[in-house]
């Protein structure tokens, strides 16, 4: 399926012939099977997420910095989802499948905002993991309320920094293509689309600015869980809070991390031959599975949050 991009300058003119005016190509099946399917999967999505979410708000001895950071990072699961399924729920029923520049801009917004964001969350995840299992002693004095804001504000305020210096690059460049090969919006795709005469290279290299930067986050990450081993293997309960909240978090990174790269390799190399469905599953991996595995993975793995969800809903299931 393609989307087929208009300037927000002709919204109201139609596309001359030849250029896709049908749209998006149909999927080979019935649109509605894939409406039922990713209708089910976002719904599932909000729900395992709002469950561990209201789970730790409402009980004041989960109130503490991991299960704080933890509420965000299922919080950036929502956003992500949700600046994805609506729109393919809509282009699943629609005659057409189109969208103005205005409204691929604001999808690219948001779906960069939400990969920063999840970059950021995981690293600033385990500096407390670090701080827990490492200096235990300190973690108090360390890990304060004041402080736990401070990150949260952190992460948001550079990942939004972030997302609005890229889209204003992008915003910037004129589209002589209107044929999007995506379910939804991305940067590289959209720049793609613009003239052969117009400067890229500012792109480029703020691309690889960022790119850069996010691989130290995952290196900070990574030296952080070698020093997290070795403390683990000293103590037994130690080694019982690594395997509790460490793994957990690794395996949210992994996950992350590999979708969220495999979609970057496709996007930039990845074959135009293959099926288009498969494309879009592809190109898709790192908005939908992420935000419904980070909250499983946690929920099972650790004891109080999983404890807690039993009780509140075997305490509703008796009344």
């Amino acid at each position: 399926m393609r989307c087929l991009i208009r300037p927000a300058c002709h919204d109201e003119e139609q596309l001359p012939d030849g250029s896709g005016a049908a749209g998006p190509e149909r999927l080979p099946h019935q649109p509605s099977v894939y409406f039922a399917l990713a209708l089910t999967t976002y719904l599932f999505t909000i729900l395992v997420n709002l469950t561990l979410v209201v789970v730790v708000c409402l009980d004041r001895s989960l109130h503490k910095p991991i299960y704080i950071f933890l509420c965000n990072l299922c919080f950036n699961g929502l956003c992500g989802a949700s600046c994805f399924y609506p729109k393919l729920l809509h282009d699943l029923l629609a005659d057409s499948q189109v969208i103005s520049y205005g409204g691929c801009l604001t999808q690219l917004f948001s779906v960069y905002c939400y990969v920063f964001c999840e970059f950021t969350s995981l690293t600033v995840m385990a500096y407390d993991r670090y701080l827990a299992i490492c200096r235990p002693l300190q973690y108090h004095t360390l890990m304060t309320v004041q402080k736990v804001l401070q990150l949260l504000l952190l992460t948001w305020s550079f990942s939004l920094l972030e997302t609005s210096v890229g889209t204003v690059l992008t915003a910037r460049l004129p589209l002589c293509k209107h044929h999007l090969p995506r379910i939804f919006c991305t940067n590289w795709e959209v720049v793609k689309l613009s003239c052969f005469d117009s400067n890229t290279t500012i792109n480029n290299i703020y691309g690889f600015i960022l790119m850069f930067s996010h691989l130290l986050q995952t290196a900070l990450i990574l030296v952080s869980y070698t020093h997290l081993v070795r403390a683990s293997l000293k103590l037994q309960s130690d080694r019982r809070k690594f395997m509790q909240t460490c793994v957990p978090h690794l395996l949210t990174l992994l996950v992350f991390t590999a979708s969220l790269m495999f979609d970057i390799m496709y996007s930039r190399y990845g074959s135009r031959s293959t099926l288009q469905v498969l494309q879009n599953a592809l190109a898709a991996e790192f908005l939908v599975v992420p935000p419904v595995i980070n909250p499983i993975i946690y929920g099972i793995n650790l004891h109080q949050i999983r404890s807690k969800i039993i009780h509140r809903f075997s305490h509703k299931a008796e009344h």
